[in-house]
């Protein structure tokens, strides 16, 4: 399907900005905070959008209460968004049969009739040390996500193997499971503290993963000894 809204992602994979071009009284949905340039013709409000009920749930997805909106009022405009983290920004289309399952914060921009909620995802999350919420992204139109570093597309048919830093968005065709690589053992337990590699997402059915090509807490734990500490 096509983008209802005309667009384009500059200077991506590593520092991506979104351009809207609105129509007039053309309406879109962005992350709070994320606006950072626009024509005079476009009218911005805060809103919690899909009341209080989703709000607190895109909360509990690493998300803000408030949803921007944006409105080109009379006449066409432009307007420039950029995520909070450096990366990629990726583009996605519902038809109002799919689901999308984005990790928490990863949410950009949408159309007024995609609806974003959170999903529980139980132990799975808080074993796999990420988010215990995913953004269950719902409706008919476009939906923008971006991630810390390049995005990679993956189509699957089958098994898949992510490690859950990684992970940005799949489809919800396909279902995981989080466990240890290699197993439960004392060679995956010693391939987990000496080569670096810890628990991964086991993907099985058909649709489409997409996968950054950093992982954040990796930059974390690099920094980490460079802290400035009292002596």
């Amino acid at each position: 399907m096509s983008a209802n809204i005309a667009y384009a992602i500059d200077h991506n994979p590593s520092y991506a900005s979104l351009k809207l071009s609105l129509r007039p009284n053309q309406v879109v949905s962005v992350e709070a905070g994320a606006m950072a340039a626009m024509d005079s013709c476009i009218e911005m409000k805060s809103k919690a959008k899909g009341g209080w009920k989703q709000g607190l749930g895109r909360m509990l997805g690493g998300e803000s209460l408030f949803i921007s909106e944006f409105t080109a009022k009379e006449k066409p405009g432009d307007l420039y968004i950029s995520p909070g983290v450096p990366g990629d920004i990726q583009h996605y289309v519902l038809d109002g049969s799919q689901t999308l399952m984005v990790q928490s914060s990863g949410f950009v921009a949408a159309g007024p009739q995609v609806t974003m909620d959170s999903k529980f995802q139980g132990m799975k999350g808080f074993f796999s040390g990420e988010s215990l919420f995913l953004l269950k992204v719902t409706g008919q139109g476009d939906f923008w996500f971006s991630s810390f570093g390049a995005i990679l597309e993956i189509p699957i048919e089958g098994s898949y193997v992510v490690d859950t830093g990684y992970i940005v968005a799949f489809e919800d065709t396909l279902s995981y499971n989080v466990e240890m690589i290699g197993g439960l053992s004392f060679k995956s337990l010693r391939t987990s503290i000496f080569g670096g590699e810890g628990l991964v997402a086991r993907f099985s059915g058909t649709g489409k993963l997409w996968v950054q090509s950093r992982h954040i807490y990796s930059l974390v734990n690099f920094l980490n000894p460079f802290r400035p500490t009292k002596s």
